[in-house]
């Protein structure tokens, strides 16, 4: 009986557990699956607007009253309809037109301070925090898998210690978001009443999804959290991890609503001429910068995020009195760096595809950001885009100091270093330059005489992806650290591997040389092939060497905690060039609209409708830097409070298997 018990009880606890998975996934799902419901209904009841048959209703009274020659008032009143500015469809127009604001203190209070640097700082800081919080939990997914198919149980648990020890420090961080959240509304209720009343008239269909799906997203992560000792082994393991795949997917949802606002002010969708909203929410939320935007939302998040959490692990790193604790945040700032250097790469694409895209939407938009007022915010943007790359190839460089076998690729560093630098300085070019009337006539036009001819679109994309392909090359290298193919064809390997980034390197200096011969309307096209190269370069080249150096034979361990220091200062600067970056992107994004708080629709007639000088926008984006560094690191002491005490086991000198690193940022 005791045999036959056992396995029932067993297959009885395994049902429990799926069952309620089940249960508590479709419940948490619920406003997700109502905003899918609600954005997949268009115009009528499920889009936020009267339900089908009353429209019905309204406009065969108002076609009955027209033919009658009279009026009907309340709910036979006639419906007068619009024109979508963006899908040019036809619609009923049932929201309120964009109100017409003046410079007085109804519509602006003042506070003897400017309003719209108030709002800055509360939006920016949310959105840190937000961005923080939202990446963490991918780390935590991919880390606790690999741990949960990794044969070793020695590593599956350290996996584990480390999953937890991200989530434990974004917990903290997820509480004070939403302190944010509230002071950001606040902030708006009370500088920018009208503005913020017409944008939640347009978006109240979906305000209430909103709402509930961050109750949901606060239920998983807290039951992710402290059912993690609970569900450690067997099914409720797997249990866990599809929690924080649910985790993920809420999160995800809450920022694509998020990012709707944003969109919605830069090309605004879903409303008529005069801002009336045209009862379709689909249209509101899917404007033509959504797309582009929410990727690029995410991949920065990620990259952000990896880049904090490698932070957190530099300070305690440097702060470590141990071998042990210096080889366990050695390993942790390496696998958050590899995370967040697995979406940096490809993040350059991404804001290239949004700045495409705000092209399409209003060519003029797109000359204000590059080509004209805007322009020396993007040359500093290319600049810190170009310092992130240098310090994450630094870093890789330094790392290959702990593997044995890693100095027979130092005395190719220099080559490597000439290419970045060059790819650096035409990436950062200008081509037009926004200049006084006097500067003008001493320059003798808008181009620099000689540096002029170099800042076409065609030769900055080489720039760029001459840098991303060389980065590409030094995580080989790195992968390559300790090891050496065995396979029988790692000879023809090498030499194919060898051959693909050099013609990807020819074609692309090729293609950036080729633009300036052609039209600038065929040259942005060459954008496309360039991009094809080195993505070929990350897709292709990666996997091969991973699958060259299965069953490769090591020179040596991995001495994890025998990095530089000055390794470690790296990454701390590598966390606070995106930091500062994030900052000067959101303040593009905002610029961008000039003296429009929607653009076209809803003019902004405050005492701050211009555009700040580039020193004083520095000055904020500095102050906001330095803010969130502060109170992060204040989240990060509040993290280790509570910290349990993980002993690490063996010498710093004890190599952690590479192979079962979360990819691609593995396999060394």
């Amino acid at each position: 009986m005791g045999r036959l018990f056992t396995p029932m009880t067993r297959g009885k606890k395994r049902f429990s557990a799926v069952t309620a998975l089940i249960v508590a996934g479709v419940f948490l799902t619920l406003p997700i699956i109502l905003s899918v419901t609600a954005m997949a209904g268009g115009g009528g009841g499920s889009a936020g607007g009267p339900p089908a048959e009353v429209l019905e209703q309204r406009k065969a009274a108002a076609a009955a009253a027209a033919a009658a020659g009279e009026t009907v008032e309340g709910e036979g009143a006639a419906i007068e309809t619009g024109r979508d500015v963006y899908y040019k469809t036809e619609g009923p127009a049932i929201g309120m037109p964009a109100p017409i604001t003046a410079d007085t203190e109804e519509f602006y209070p003042r506070y003897n301070f400017e309003s719209r640097v108030l709002l800055w700082v509360a939006n920016q800081q949310h959105l840190y925090y937000g961005s923080f919080v939202l990446a963490v939990p991918i780390f935590c997914m991919c880390i606790e898998f690999a741990g949960m198919v990794s044969k070793d149980k020695a590593m599956a648990k350290k996996y584990d210690q480390l999953a937890y020890d991200f989530i434990r420090i974004s917990l903290t961080a997820y509480s004070l978001t939403a302190i944010l959240g509230g002071i950001l509304i606040f902030t708006f209720l009370t500088l920018y009443p009208s503005f913020f009343g017409y944008l939640s008239g347009i978006f109240r269909p979906v305000m209430h999804i909103y709402a509930l799906t961050f109750v949901a997203e606060s239920g998983v992560l807290y039951i992710y959290y402290y059912g993690w000792d609970k569900m450690r082994e067997g099914v409720l393991k797997w249990v866990h991890l599809s929690m924080c795949v649910i985790l993920n997917v809420i999160g995800t949802v809450l920022m694509f609503l998020a990012n709707s606002w944003i969109a919605f002010m830069m090309s605004p969708a879903g409303v008529d001429e005069q801002g009336r909203y045209l009862g379709n929410i689909w249209h509101a939320l899917h404007t033509a910068l959504w797309n582009p935007l929410n990727v690029h939302r995410i991949l920065g998040n990620m990259a952000f995020g990896g880049g904090v959490v490698a932070a957190y692990a530099a300070y305690r790193f440097l702060s470590s009195k141990t071998d042990e604790e210096r080889a366990h945040y050695d390993w942790m700032g390496y696998i958050a760096m590899s995370l967040g250097v697995a979406f940096l790469i490809p993040l350059p694409f991404a804001g290239y595809w949004l700045m495409r895209e705000v092209y399409a939407y209003r060519q003029q938009m797109g000359i204000t950001l590059m080509g004209g007022l805007l322009a020396w915010l993007f040359i500093i943007q290319a600049t810190m885009i170009g310092i992130l790359f240098l310090t994450t190839n630094y870093y890789l460089w330094q790392a290959l100091g702990r593997m044995t076998g890693g100095e027979r690729f130092q005395k190719y560093i220099k080559y490597l270093v000439f290419i970045l630098v060059v790819g650096l300085l035409v990436f950062i070019t200008p081509h037009t330059i926004v200049m006084s009337p006097a500067e003008l006539k001493a320059m003798g036009g808008q181009q620099h005489p000689v540096l002029g001819n170099y800042g076409v679109m065609s030769a900055k994309n080489g720039g760029i992806n001459a840098i991303i392909m060389t980065t590409i090359l030094s995580f080989i290298w790195y992968q390559r650290g300790n090891k050496v193919p065995t396979v029988s064809w790692s000879k023809f390997g090498n030499i194919f591997m060898g051959c693909f980034f050099v013609v990807a390197q020819i074609n692309n200096i090729f293609l950036a040389c080729y633009g300036y011969f052609i039209p600038a309307n065929v040259r942005i096209g060459l954008s496309v092939p360039q991009v094809a190269g080195t993505l070929s370069c990350l897709m292709l080249m990666t996997p091969l060497n991973l699958a060259m150096l299965k069953g490769g034979r090591e020179l040596g361990p991995i001495k994890w905690g025998q990095i530089p220091p000055r390794s470690q200062y790296a990454i701390i600067m590598l966390a606070t060039a995106f930091t500062w970056m994030m900052g000067l992107m959101g303040y593009i994004r905002s610029s961008v609209r000039l003296f429009w708080h929607v653009n076209e629709v809803m003019r902004d007639n405050s005492p701050w409708a211009y555009t700040h000088t580039i020193g004083f926008a520095a000055n904020v984006i500095s102050f906001n830097v330095l803010f969130f560094w502060i109170s992060i690191m204040f989240v990060f002491w509040l993290g280790t409070l509570g910290a349990k005490k993980v002993a690490v086991k063996g010498p710093a000198s004890d190599p952690v298997p590479a192979g079962a690193t979360p990819q691609p940022a593995a396999g060394h």
